[in-house]
């Protein structure tokens, strides 16, 4: 399980950037793209590594449970 810890956050200083996919963009500013898709990354990375763990887990499980 995944903590709120482990979320990304908007940096010090910052307003906290989130994003609804597909909300309007026609109000952002740069600066506020370049946060959301700073944030966007951020979560990208998580899921990826969150996915890698599960099929590792799923495999080790497949392993030993195959022999």
């Amino acid at each position: 399980m995944i903590d709120d810890e482990d979320r990304p956050r908007a940096g010090p200083g910052s307003k906290a950037a989130s994003h609804e996919i597909g909300q309007k963009l026609d109000a952002l500013s740069v600066a506020e793209f370049d946060a959301r898709i700073a944030l966007l990354r951020a979560e990208i990375e998580r899921l990826e590594q969150a996915r890698a763990a599960k099929a590792a887990s799923l495999a080790a499980a497949d392993a030993f449970f195959k022999t």
